[in-house]
């Protein structure tokens, strides 16, 4: 409890009344002195007794509590302190502030970790809590750890870290609202380390178009050699190496493959002196888009279901097609003249032979042999399939007879092969179990349900060899899939699909099916049936593993710290396995489950974490200098912490070998009392007793 008197006014009139009445008061009683009038002395006295009454003194004491001033430790937990014997060094130090500051008098201690916690620590003790970082943010704690204490109770905060804070405020002085802030360094004088930094990379990119990937190797703080060999791989495919100069910027050309996401990672080898490998490796995701997709698609004769192929190939503005149908058979005789069926001549060699290679996707709708095709260029297209082409073939009633195409060197690319005339009745397209769980057949609305519309007819075939994920009549195949070679193929057993377009008997997914089976067969990596791959949502991690077949097989992520952890994957009936983890650290996260592996980059290319890994008092010296703080490394004097003392505010707060945590001497007004300096009957007295005495001396 502290205690205290104070003299206050209370004036029964307002003060502009107070200072008129005083001023005649004074001119009345100046006046009898200086005409030296008896009893004016007196009467004096009593205008002022009364001018004393009107100002209602009183004297009081008030009652106060004193209040603890507040000290914050922010302990820095980034994924640099772990390096080296940083988290040691820091943790000792902690326990030991801690335990020189428990129990002193007027101060109350908060602790505030900042960063990821360790591994095995589950409860944090009383009084502390933490903040999670993706960047090294210790003033966002400090400022939330003083936000309930006043002013006038900040004792000063220490920070506990390596010195690379990436919240330092710009104006130093702003941050004296905390009081002092001393600087605790847990790294070594003189550290060194190498790091590979991204300068500028493509976020999109052009299928089969280079994109250009500028990269640098830094030495921190000079170098250490004259080259570094830098380890290049995309989508953790086959490694190759480049010797580059340490320094210097360099450009890498990088193609995409496929659409989707390709992602590029970049490893620098160890140089002499390195305090964490981390940095040595980067990644760039480029989003790749087709720059235009060329589609062949050959007509065997007109029918409906033609200009439904041209409506969904041509409705994509990024479609390039080029339609062949047709239109009769060279041994027709209907007296048509030869110049009135074309405009121009068709240029059928250049199409199957010398820019076939140029078209990403070939379809053949309804083909028969006619003799217009010879066979070298049907042979060209299967070359074309088995060196990476896509095909697509949709056959009808015709395709068993002897015009169909088993007979041509396409038949040897073509998973299904005609037994039958064909099937001519009714029937509804089902998924089959096997197709249930294929990426371009998975999920489809309604997929076996009774919404779908019916067909007509459908080729009888047999399969040698694919994955069927769609069955007709009489669970005959109705759509097979097919690797063969480098290239792929779907054969659609039925040119009938052109009735869900038209709303036939409730219609069906006619655009998403073929959307994914173009996609499929052109390899984007969303549609690929057995794969491992990534997602990140904010700081969310999915892991995903497409496959024909369930699989327990645990997933191992590698953390771009090195650490590595093993993830059970829920599966589902659509054929994806899932998982989901946090991405604490932003950096390339490695996905393998012993026969897939996948490369995820998670936040930007560059982690200002990791951007320079040294212990440095640079980035809080100014902080330091105009708080009154001081900054000390426990790498100095065998990690002797220094000497804690509680200043008077306005006296000096940090010396060589001691910080100080203002003692402010605070406290709450809890009560007071006031008494009147003059009551009422002493002030009567008083006046009456000064009259009477000028009423005695003037009748003298």
């Amino acid at each position: 409890m502290i205690g205290g008197h104070f003299l206050s006014l209370a004036p029964l009139l307002s003060w502009p009344v107070l200072a008129v009445a005083a001023g005649v008061a004074l001119l009345v009683a100046g006046y009898g002195l200086v005409r030296r009038a008896r009893g004016a002395a007196w009467r004096l006295a009593a205008l002022l007794v009364i001018l004393t009454g009107l100002l209602n003194p009183s004297v009081g004491v008030e009652r106060r509590e004193a209040v603890k001033d507040t000290a914050v430790i922010v302990l820095d937990q980034s994924p640099s302190q772990s390096l080296g014997s940083r988290t040691a060094r820091a943790t000792a130090a902690l326990a030991e502030f801690q335990h020189r500051l428990e129990g002193t008098p007027g101060l109350e201690l908060r602790v505030v970790r900042v960063g990821e916690s360790p591994a095995g620590e589950t409860r944090l003790p009383a009084g502390e809590t933490r903040l999670p970082a993706g960047e090294t943010r210790l003033f966002e704690a400090l400022t939330r750890s003083f936000a309930d204490v006043p002013k006038r109770q900040r004792a000063g905060a220490i920070l506990i870290t390596d010195g690379q804070v990436h919240d330092v405020p710009v104006d130093g002085a702003a941050a004296a609202q905390f009081g002092p802030i001393h600087t605790v360094l847990t790294g070594d004088h003189e550290e060194a380390d190498r790091r590979l930094e991204i300068i500028a990379a493509p976020q999109y990119g052009l299928v089969g178009k280079p994109a250009t990937l500028v990269f640098r190797v830094t030495d921190l703080p000079r170098p250490q050699s004259v080259d570094a060999v830098v380890t290049v791989r995309e989508d953790g495919g086959p490694a190759r190496s480049l010797a580059v100069p340490v320094g210097q910027e360099i450009s890498l050309p990088v193609t995409p493959a496929h659409g989707g996401q390709t992602v590029v990672e970049l490893v620098a080898e160890p140089a002499p002196q390195e305090l964490t490998l981390v940095n040595n490796r980067a990644g760039v995701a480029i989003n790749a888009v087709r720059d235009r997709l060329k589609v062949l698609l050959v007509s065997g004769e007109p029918y409906a279901g033609e200009r439904i192929w041209r409506n969904v190939l041509k409705s994509d503005p990024a479609v390039d097609l080029v339609h062949f149908t047709i239109l009769r058979p060279p041994d027709k005789q209907d007296g048509t003249p030869i110049r009135e069926l074309s405009l121009i001549p068709f240029p059928i060699r250049d199409l199957f032979e010398v820019k076939l290679a140029e078209f990403d996707l070939v379809i053949f709708d309804r083909y028969r042999q006619r003799g217009v095709l010879p066979v070298r260029y049907l042979d060209n297209i299967a070359d074309y399939v088995r060196k990476g082409g896509a095909l697509l073939e949709v056959g009808g009633a015709g395709f068993g007879d002897l015009q169909g195409l088993r007979g041509t060197p396409l038949g040897a690319v073509l998973p299904g092969q005609p037994v039958g005339r064909g099937i001519s009745q009714p029937f509804q397209p089902v998924v089959t179990e096997l197709g249930r769980r294929h990426p371009v057949t998975a999920g489809l609305t309604g997929s076996g349900a009774p919404g779908w519309g019916r067909w007509l007819r459908q080729a009888d075939l047999a399969v040698n060899r694919g994955v069927v994920v769609m069955s007709g009549a009489s669970a005959r195949p109705l759509l097979i899939l097919d690797r063969v070679g480098a290239g792929r193929v779907a054969q659609l057993a039925s040119d009938q699909i052109w009735l869900w377009q038209r709303g036939y008997d409730g219609g069906g997914p006619q655009a998403e099916l073929l959307r994914r089976l173009a996609h499929w067969l052109m390899k984007e990596p969303e549609l690929e049936e057995d794969e491992l791959h990534g997602r990140v949502e904010g700081s969310r991690l999915t892991v995903e593993r497409h496959s024909l077949k369930p699989s327990s097989r645990p997933v191992g992520v590698t953390f771009p710290g090195g650490e590595t952890r093993e993830i059970a994957l829920h599966d589902d009936p659509d054929g994806v396995a899932r998982a989901e983890l946090t991405a604490g650290a932003p950096g390339l996260y490695r996905l393998a489950d012993g026969e897939h592996q996948a490369v995820v980059l998670v936040g930007s290319a560059n982690t200002a974490e990791f951007a320079d890994v040294r212990t440095t008092p640079e980035r809080l010296a100014g902080v330091a200098a105009a708080t009154g703080g001081g900054v000390f490394w426990l790498a100095d004097g065998q990690g002797a912490l220094p000497e804690i003392r509680r200043p008077k505010p306005g006296s000096t707060t940090a010396g060589p070998g001691w910080l100080g945590l203002t003692a402010n001497g605070a406290s709450l007004l809890s009560g007071k009392e006031e008494t009147a300096l003059l009551p009422a009957p002493l002030l009567l007295v008083l006046v009456l007793g000064a009259l009477g005495a000028a009423w005695w001396r003037e009748g003298r």
